[in-house]
């Protein structure tokens, strides 16, 4: 254990500064995530209704993802973390501030800007390590990166029950987000501390040219991204309305449900490096995957006896579950993934796994806000998921097989 968190001490101080720039980012983002649609809720707004505001998001992702991976080919991408750093917190305050008065325009616009904001961070993290980091610091770098989405939704679950439980009079779900938005802006002295001479490919002659990448590498990663994501858009942004709508978890009860099944993910997150070397990608990503898929049935078939005073409880047990097992795999499959396909291929990989998880997100957002306006039960939209995820797993695990045959050949770049 201790081996295991000694080596995230190599880790270079602008790789420390961007991940904890990432972790105020997150923040604003775990806390939306928690309590937004249970806010939205209280505000009046039925669940399809918010599935189709917050869609929009995930569209503005989509639409700019690929531009800005071709963008930062031979760029820094420095500076565009100060776009997030600006712009996340500014457009989670406009959208606060819309849902209150009713604005839906303005939910409409502020969900766009933030997702364009957001994107300025969530389609370069990964190139800016693979950049500036060494080499043995690869792994490391990017699990704690990852875990950055585990690290602030603990913090903003804690202090989003606190807050609930200290004044729930005061503290209500509008003034918590708006402070947790307004403390996002803290994000920018970190990246002001991100002092590196950043590694950028300066050579003049060399263009954008879609010829320039692999696409039969680039199609086989992106299939079992595209099954999860699309699985993950119908469940991940809609889990606190079932909790609230099914088994009666109000805001604050859920954050801090949210809270314990973080801390779990992020004590298991920082052991992936020790794991994936004793039991590498073959057996250490299908097995974490399968069990949550499992785990996720558990959690989805509770609404058949929700009224069992055990119910909300093995629901709870399930999600707490998955959680971690899910998320080990995430730092494991992208790892994979940047080396199966290799250094020239890897900003436009990112920007791809960025467009695809939003734009599937806004396709699964678009067919939830139809399942549950036909009055399609939680369970059933949970258990698609579950069967995309099963197909999704597969294919990584064919994936893994043909990785492990390139890097035999000498295909695989060290």
């Amino acid at each position: 254990m201790l081996k295991a968190l000694r080596s995230y001490k190599k880790l270079e101080k602008h790789i420390v500064a961007m991940i904890v720039a990432e972790v105020f980012i997150q923040l604003i983002n775990a806390a939306f995530l928690l309590i937004l649609l249970i806010y939205m809720e209280k505000e009046g707004y039925h669940d399809h209704e918010s599935a189709q505001y917050i869609k929009y998001r995930f569209l503005s992702v989509l639409i700019i993802s690929f531009p800005l991976g071709i963008f930062i080919r031979n760029r820094k991408i420095k500076p565009l973390f100060y776009i997030a750093g600006f712009g996340v917190p500014i457009s989670a305050l406009l959208i606060i501030h819309a849902v209150s008065e009713h604005i839906d325009w303005l939910i409409y616009a502020a969900q766009i800007t933030w997702g364009v904001a957001f994107t300025c961070l969530q389609v370069t993290a990964l190139p800016f390590i693979l950049r500036n980091a060494r080499k043995d610091t690869h792994t490391e770098a990017i699990s704690l990166s990852y875990s950055t989405w585990s690290f602030a939704g603990i913090i903003a679950g804690i202090l989003i029950f606190s807050f609930r439980n200290i004044n729930p009079g005061l503290f209500d779900e509008k003034l918590i987000l708006q402070l947790l938005a307004i403390v996002g802006f803290c994000s920018l002295f970190f990246i002001a501390r991100i002092k590196v001479k950043e590694t950028v490919e300066t050579d003049p002659n060399k263009r954008f040219a879609f010829g320039d990448y692999d696409y039969s590498l680039i199609f086989k990663v992106m299939v079992p991204t595209l099954l999860i994501a699309i699985g993950a858009g119908l469940t991940i942004p809609f889990i606190s309305l079932f909790f609230f709508k099914i088994h009666g978890v109000d805001s604050d009860q859920f954050s801090l449900i949210g809270s314990v099944a973080l801390i779990v993910v992020f004590a298991s997150v920082v052991f992936v490096p020790a794991i994936k070397q004793k039991m590498g990608y073959k057996r250490a990503i299908p097995t974490t995957q399968s069990m949550a898929i499992l785990m996720l049935i558990g959690l989805a078939t509770t609404e058949m006896y929700q009224l069992s005073p055990w119910a909300v409880y093995i629901a709870i047990l399930c999600y707490i579950l998955r959680q971690p097992l899910m998320n080990l795999a995430g730092p494991m499959t992208s790892d994979l993934t940047m080396k199966y396909v290799g250094k020239k291929n890897q900003e436009i990989v990112s920007a791809l796994i960025a467009a695809i998880w939003n734009g599937s997100w806004f396709v699964s957002a678009g067919v939830f806000e139809y399942l549950r306006e036909s009055n399609i039960a939680y369970m059933h939209i949970f258990l698609i998921t579950a069967g995309l995820y099963m197909i999704g797993v597969i294919w990584y695990y064919l994936l893994i097989l043909d990785f492990e045959k390139r890097e035999r050949l000498g295909l695989i770049e060290d």
